[in-house]
Order: structure tokens, then C-alpha cells, then sequence
């Protein structure tokens, strides 16, 4: 337990303001409009109600271990096995909160668990794949089989913090991998966050996104610390930008 919550203060989960309010994923089109939202807003509040409300919930998934912990206060409460993405579509490393919830079918089980990265859409949600769980075999979201996921979706809330890590490599978790111009992920987000702490990448928010506005301070960042210009992201960069990636 003491693991866990070293792993949870480390990472500093925040709440983060300013999540869409209009983002309600396909409850328009599972549920209908107005009305089959008030029925799913009620029948969501009503199974809240009638379990534990949690104080300070948190979930910590431990890529490495394949388990998700929600932890209430820093006490675990509940253990679940995951699945995670396979390793050329790895799951979102980072901090992350549940911005949406929603009652979903087929591949993706019997409930979703939206997650707010900036890069794409992933979630916490159920499997027609239980053999799956346990291994690295999604398309990036954390699979669960469908009665866990029923379970967690009990007590989980809209806002929840999220925490996902993957062992010694941090946001590189299956290694180091050169980074180029169009990549995305949380290896490219800690390079946003590296060279705007240096005072190159001027942004509010981070996206995980590779783009033009990245390359350009790169190679400000390059040509200052005397590295030849390269919009391909390797060790010595890495290094120039005190990026260590443990073995």
C-alpha cells in the first residue's frame, strides 16, 4: 500500500478545470436526446446513491502489473486485473481524470469510462476479449472484464483522478523510441512539457501532438544547446533536455 500511494504523490494528480460540458460521447445516439439523457442521468445518480461515496477517490493503474487500484484517501478499496494497449499502440501514460460515463456494447463491454487526453479518444471499458485481460492487448484503453467494470463503475464519478504509470520509464514506459514530426503520445507530451519549462514551447495546455509548433522550438532548443538540427527526437536531445531513461 505504501507503493501505491508513493506512485500516486509522485505523479501529483490535480484536478483539471475546464472540462466540456457539452461532452456527453454517444449518449445521444444509445440513449435518444433530451429525454433518454434525464432517464440515464437519473439511473446513474440513483446507483451512486446506493453505494459507498467515496471521499478523495483516485485511481492508480499499474501498467507493469496489469492492475487497476481505486484508492479513497490513499486506502485501497478496490484491486481489478487490466488489460493495456499492445506495445505500437501503448496506453496513455500520465494523470487524467474521467470526463464522461456512458453504457456501451460490443467490443467495448458493458460500460465506458471516457478519459480526458488530449490525442485521442481512450477509456477505461469492458471486453468481448475476457481472455485478453492481463496482457498487452488493446488499441491503447484499459479493458476490464465486464463485471469489473460494472463494479468500478459504481463508485466511479465525472472528474475522478486518474493515474496511469508503467514502472521505471515514466511517460517513455516501453522504452526509448526516436520521436519524429506527426507522433503523438505521452513520450511526445513530456518533450512539450520539457521545452516549455526551458522557455521555448510557449503553450498553456499540452496535446501530446507532435506538430509544427513543436518542431519550431525544438530547433531553437537544438541550435542553442549546440545539437545539429534534427526534427527527429533521439538520445541527445533527450539528454540536452535532462531526459533519463532508466534501464
Amino acid at each position: 500500500m505504501k507503493r501505491l500511494t508513493k506512485l500516486f504523490t509522485i505523479l501529483s494528480i490535480c484536478i483539471v478545470s475546464g472540462i466540456s460540458a457539452n461532452y456527453i460521447y454517444s449518449n445521444r445516439i444509445e440513449l435518444g436526446e433530451s429525454r433518454g439523457l434525464r432517464e440515464y442521468t437519473q439511473w446513474e445518480q440513483s446507483l451512486l446513491l446506493e453505494n459507498p461515496d467515496y471521499k478523495d477517490m483516485k485511481i492508480l493503474i499499474d501498467i507493469s502489473e496489469k492492475r487497476l487500484y481505486l484508492l479513497s484517501e490513499n486506502k485501497l478499496i478496490k484491486s481489478y486485473t487490466i488489460a493495456s494497449g499492445k506495445s505500437d499502440s501503448p496506453s496513455p501514460l500520465g494523470s487524467w481524470q474521467i470526463e464522461g460515463k456512458a453504457k456501451w456494447g460490443g467490443g467495448f463491454g458493458t460500460r465506458w469510462m471516457g478519459l480526458n487526453v488530449p490525442w485521442g479518444r481512450f477509456g477505461i471499458h469492458g471486453t468481448n476479449k475476457p481472455n485478453s485481460i492481463g496482457y498487452d492487448a488493446s488499441a491503447g484503453c484499459i479493458r476490464m472484464r465486464n463485471q469489473d467494470v460494472e463494479d468500478l463503475y459504481k463508485y466511479v464519478k465525472v472528474g475522478t483522478p486518474v493515474a496511469i504509470v508503467n514502472g521505471l520509464h515514466g511517460p517513455f514506459g516501453y522504452g526509448l523510441n526516436p520521436i519524429k514530426p506527426g507522433d503523438f503520445g505521452a513520450d511526445v507530451m513530456e518533450v512539450q512539457r520539457r521545452l516549455r519549462a526551458w522557455g521555448y514551447y510557449d503553450a498553456e495546455s499540452l496535446d501530446g501532438k507532435y506538430g509544427p509548433r513543436m518542431e519550431d522550438a525544438l530547433y531553437r532548443f537544438q541550435k542553442d544547446k549546440g545539437i545539429p538540427k534534427n526534427p527527429i527526437i533521439d538520445y541527445d536531445t533527450l539528454k540536452a533536455l535532462n531526459i533519463v531513461i532508466m534501464e
